[in-house]
C-alpha cells in the first residue's frame, strides 16, 4: 500500500516531531507516512529541518494546500486560533494531525471538528487520542468490578527555568492556568475518557522560578458527575528527573488504582498499572500509554475515509478545553466555577 504524503506545519514543536517520528530508524510515523515538506514562517529554523529531511521547504501554507500530491498536514502551531487554520486545511481537502492543547475557544473546536466529520476530513490529536490507549483500556476493563469511582490524584512534572520570550507562552488569556494548560491537559484528558465531563472547579496557582508572567506551578480541585473528587497537580518547578510521569491514583468503593505512581523512586523504571482489590495486587506493565501519536490510527482513518469505530467523539475533546476555561474564571474569581459545557449548536 502506497504511503500516504504529509507535510509538517509550525516547526518551533513539529521539528522535534520529525526527529523522533521520521528521521529516527524507529519513527512510528515511516511505515505509513512519507514526509515530503515542511512549512514555518521561520527560514533558519526551515532549513534546518528541511535539508537534513531532504524535503521542500516553504513559508507558505497556502503553496502546500493546492498541492494534490500532500494527504495529509502534520499542524504543530500554538493552539490560539488553530481552529482557523484547520478550516482552511480540511476545506483543502487535507486531513491533519495536530497536538494538545487544541485550541483555547471551545466553540471554535467544537465547530472545526464537525464540521472535518461533515466532510469526511480527518482530525486527531495525542492528547486526547482517537481511540483509547492500553493503559486506559485496562482502566476502563478494571474498573467495571470496582463500584463507584470516589477521589483520584493526578500528576506530572518538569523542571523549566524559563525566561519571557514574548510567545503565547507569556500570555495568560493565551496560555490560561499554563501549567495545566501545557502538560496537565494529557491528565484532564485522561479522567475525562474515564469519568466524562465534569460539573465544577476550582484552581491554586503561583509563580516559584519562572520567569515567564503565566505561572509555573499549578493545582487543580474538580467535582465529577457522582461525586467523584479529584486533584490535578501541574508543575515545572520539580527536577527529580522523573518528568511526565502522568501518574493516577484512582480510588473506587472496592479496590485502588495506580498508573506510574513513584515510577523511579520504587525502583520500577517501566510504565506500570497496578490494581489492589481486596489486598491482593495485580499488576500491568505498559508498552503504550496515553499522549502519544497514534500514527497507525492516523492512516487507518485516512483510508477508511472518516471517524474509526469507537473513535472519541468531538464533544469529548472539547470538554477539557470547557474544563481550562473553567479553570481560567475560577483563578481570576477565586471561587468553585461551574462548567460551562459547550454543545452542539441547534440547526
Amino acid at each position: 500500500m502506497s504511503k500516504i504524503r504529509i507535510a509538517i506545519v509550525g516547526l518551533n514543536f513539529g521539528r522535534w516531531i520529525i526527529r523522533d517520528n521520521f528521521s529516527a530508524p524507529e519513527g512510528r510515523a515511516r511505515e505509513a507516512f512519507e514526509l515530503v515538506a515542511v512549512c514555518d514562517r521561520d527560514e533558519t529554523r526551515l532549513q534546518e529541518s528541511a535539508r537534513p529531511a531532504g524535503v521542500e521547504a516553504t513559508t507558505d501554507l497556502d503553496t502546500l494546500l493546492q498541492r494534490d500530491d500532500i494527504d495529509a498536514i502534520g499542524l504543530f502551531t500554538a493552539p490560539a486560533g488553530r481552529a482557523g487554520l484547520l478550516r482552511k486545511i480540511i476545506r483543502a481537502g487535507k486531513h491533519v494531525l495536530t497536538t494538545k492543547p487544541f485550541e483555547t475557544d471551545p466553540r471554535a473546536a467544537l465547530d472545526v471538528l464537525l464540521e472535518a466529520r461533515e466532510l469526511g476530513r480527518v482530525i486527531h490529536l495525542n492528547s486526547p487520542g482517537p481511540l483509547p490507549t492500553e493503559d486506559l483500556r485496562q482502566i476502563m476493563e478494571w474498573q467495571r468490578d470496582l463500584g463507584v469511582p470516589v477521589g483520584c490524584r493526578a500528576e506530572t512534572w518538569a523542571s523549566y527555568r524559563e525566561q519571557a520570550d514574548g510567545t503565547w507562552l507569556d500570555d495568560p488569556a493565551r496560555c490560561p492556568v499554563a501549567p495545566l494548560y501545557r502538560i496537565g491537559i494529557y491528565l484532564i484528558n485522561d479522567l475525562i475518557r474515564l469519568f466524562g465531563a465534569p460539573d465544577r472547579a476550582q484552581v491554586l496557582l503561583s509563580r516559584l522560578f519562572t520567569g515567564r508572567p503565566t505561572p509555573d506551578n499549578a493545582q487543580a480541585g474538580i467535582v465529577f458527575p457522582g461525586g467523584l473528587l479529584a486533584n490535578i497537580y501541574a508543575s515545572f518547578c520539580i527536577g527529580d528527573r522523573q518528568s511526565y510521569t502522568d501518574s493516577l491514583t484512582i480510588n473506587y468503593e472496592h479496590g485502588t488504582i495506580y498508573r506510574n505512581v513513584g515510577r523511579n523512586a520504587f525502583g520500577e523504571g517501566a510504565r506500570r498499572l497496578v490494581l489492589v482489590r481486596d489486598g491482593h495486587r495485580e499488576s500491568r506493565e505498559l508498552a503504550e500509554h496515553s499522549g502519544g501519536y497514534q500514527w497507525h490510527h492516523f492512516a487507518e482513518a485516512i483510508r477508511h475515509g472518516g471517524p474509526l469505530p469507537g473513535e472519541i467523539e468531538p464533544e469529548t475533546i472539547v470538554a477539557g478545553l470547557d474544563l481550562i476555561e473553567t479553570l481560567a474564571r475560577a483563578e481570576k474569581s477565586g471561587r468553585v466555577e461551574e462548567v460551562r459545557r459547550t454543545l452542539v449548536s441547534p440547526c
